[in-house]
């Protein structure tokens, strides 16, 4: 399984995006948020992937954050929602208004995604709402956090929960080099 990829745009296809990963080509159905990303050619990006098999196909699809990643494959735990429906769901709102919406049981929302009718809409919400009774849970916490440090922390598998705690802990300086945020972080963490 591909957990994440990181590597220079070679082009994009809406929705796909082809990256280069050391001379290797990936193409890659992303998410609304990675697509805004990938505006220029030969530019550095880090996307997650869910890789989806089956005996006729192999895809991947990309987001731009951890978190929508774990949104995602709690979506396509639903019986009747299948993987290319899910990222559609990313195409209408971002994770904390997907979250809202189902915290909000507003079916509309999930309506206006192509493919998904009001039944599977419902069964969204009846299926996951209790997952996001007290709020947004740890899926918005880090979003005012530099991406780079959020998401290579959670890639070596801190929870966003911790990484948000240590990083307000740690007396980072904004403006110091990104390994050495990383680093204070990681001995706020008690993993130095």
């Amino acid at each position: 399984m591909i957990g994440f990829l990181h590597g220079v745009i070679s082009f994009r296809d809406d929705p796909f995006i082809y990256i280069n990963v050391n001379g290797v080509g990936y193409r890659v159905l992303c998410a609304k948020g990675v697509i805004n990303q990938a505006t220029n050619k030969s530019t550095p990006i880090t996307v997650f992937t869910y890789t989806y098999v089956k005996e006729d196909a192999l895809e991947l699809f990309g987001f731009a954050h951890l978190e929508d990643l774990k949104l995602f494959e709690k979506l396509i735990t639903i019986q009747g929602i299948g993987p290319k429906t899910a990222i559609q769901v990313f195409s209408v709102g971002t994770r904390d208004q997907i979250v809202q919406a189902i915290i909000t049981s507003d079916v509309a929302f999930f309506t206006t995604v192509p493919r998904l009718g009001r039944k599977n809409a419902q069964k969204i919400i009846l299926e996951l709402k209790s997952k996001f009774s007290k709020g947004v849970d740890d899926l918005s916490l880090l979003d005012e956090t530099p991406s780079e440090i959020r998401d290579a922390l959670m890639g070596m598998g801190f929870s966003a929960k911790e990484v948000y705690s240590a990083l307000k802990n740690s007396k980072l300086a904004k403006n110091a080099p990104l390994a050495q945020q990383i680093k204070m972080t990681l001995k706020s963490l008690g993993k130095a």
